[in-house]
């Protein structure tokens, strides 16, 4: 039985006797990400396929790339707003209506401006996913166990992001592009039908034990009502994470949606082909997701302040990635997916630290709008990469050399911005 009393073990390895439906709530979170990145990715896929039938540039590609981070941009920060008022339950179920039939509508698209349609849809859509997401772990988790949470719900993104060149290419090949993304729809769907059965607030859910509501409620207890957006964002605590945001989402960004284009043209790879590597590099992204959440709960747990542990963490991560810098050089497939697999697990393991840093810093109410706050700054970090990436590819003949150098220092930059920000990751006075 989900709310049973059981011997449960955290990421420290210690052992008590509380109930576990909180790893439910992670679960359905983890499977809300997959299915918000196979739904994302999907273009990036499609790349060479919606080129050699639309006759797109790179510059064009990028345009449509755009459009989708503009919306992501607006949506995001809204959508912090909207889970710190309605909470976490409501908040999902409007997110994931909305990007579920952009998704679909994809389906119908046959020119530039409809696509931009689409995905400007799904931008404001899946904006709501981490918002709701961190809001939730934040409900449902202590600060200790927290980043590892977030590290797991994240690695749905990986698993998302390993499905899609695997089944897209099946699906296209055995019908079309077009029913590529009404097959996928479907899966939005039914993971609402299972928040809705399954999810509730803590403090009012029958499956969670006594003994479990106490070991989620064991931090010192904080305001809980939403602070005005306005205030938030006056904090140096909320710009150490937007900023942080501002220099490492453009980087992933530009991993999900050129990387297939990338293999495709670097390794002269088609649609059958091209999937297993791309599979792979996100196999080993996930790692990376639950690797880095799980050092700094570890740390924290062995006695290490959160400044510490999630610092450390990053630092870390900052330089597993720099040896991407020598990605376009490398002659081997393989070889270009274990540097750039290193890359986005590194990645991954700095987003779940850095995602972690609201909770630590901020009362329960004002988490959703610093998330969401941070969303739009680095979805807007992302719109300049991605026309930026488009320009460079079309003037270098599709050259990914400076791409990849930038992000090979995103890390750095983002880890001294937070620093210099938030030197002890301090709890804000919200009184």
């Amino acid at each position: 039985m989900m709310g049973t009393i059981a011997t449960d073990q955290g990421p420290d390895g210690a052992v008590a006797r509380v109930g576990r439906y909180r790893w439910v709530i992670c679960a359905l979170l983890f499977a809300a990400t997959a299915i918000n990145y196979v739904d994302r990715q999907m273009i990036g896929v499609l790349k060479p396929t919606l080129k050699a039938e639309f006759g797109w540039s790179e510059s064009d590609f990028a345009t449509i790339i755009f459009w989708f981070q503009l919306a992501y941009a607006i949506g995001y920060v809204g959508f912090g707003r909207i889970v710190d008022v309605l909470g976490a339950r409501a908040g999902y179920v409007i997110a994931i209506l909305i990007w579920t039939v952009s998704h679909m509508a994809h389906g119908l698209a046959t020119s530039i401006t409809t696509f931009a349609m689409a995905r400007f849809g799904l931008g404001v859509g899946e904006s709501g996913n981490f918002p709701a997401g961190i809001k939730a772990v934040t409900e449902w988790f202590p600060q200790r166990e927290r980043a590892y949470a977030i590290g797991l719900f994240n690695a749905g993104a990986n698993i998302g992001a390993i499905v899609t060149p695997l089944l897209v290419p099946f699906l296209v090949l055995t019908f079309d592009w077009r029913v590529a993304f009404y097959v996928t729809g479907v899966f939005g769907v039914v993971w609402l039908i299972a928040w809705l059965a399954l999810y509730r607030h803590p403090d009012r859910h029958p499956h969670v034990s006594a003994a479990e509501l106490a070991y989620i409620r064991q931090d010192p207890a904080d305001p809980v009502e939403p602070l005005p957006w306005a205030r938030v964002a006056t904090y140096r605590e909320t710009w150490a994470f937007a900023l942080g945001k501002f220099c490492i989402d453009p980087i992933w960004w530009f991993f999900l949606f050129w990387l297939p284009g990338y293999l495709f043209e670097r390794y002269d790879m088609d649609l059958k082909t091209f999937g297993l590597p791309l599979a792979a590099i996100y196999l080993i992204s996930d790692f990376g997701s639950i690797a880095g959440g799980w050092l700094s709960s570890k740390l924290i747990a062995q006695g290490k302040t959160p400044n510490f542990a999630r610092k450390i963490t990053m630092l870390i991560c900052a330089f597993c990635v720099l040896p991407v810098f020598f990605a376009q050089n490398i002659a081997s497939v393989w070889g270009a997916v274990a540097v750039i697999g290193l890359a986005t697990a590194a990645h991954q393991a700095f987003s779940a630290n850095l995602y972690a840093l609201p909770s630590d810093m901020f009362p329960r109410g004002a988490v959703g709008s610093v998330i969401g706050i941070g969303g739009m700054i680095g979805a807007v970090g992302g719109m300049g990469m991605a026309l930026f990436t488009g320009y460079i590819l079309d003037a270098t003949g599709n050259n990914y050399s400076v791409l990849f150098g930038i992000a090979g220092s995103a890390y750095f930059v983002a880890l001294l911005l937070v620093h210099l920000l938030s030197p002890r990751l301090a709890r804000i006075d919200a009184r």
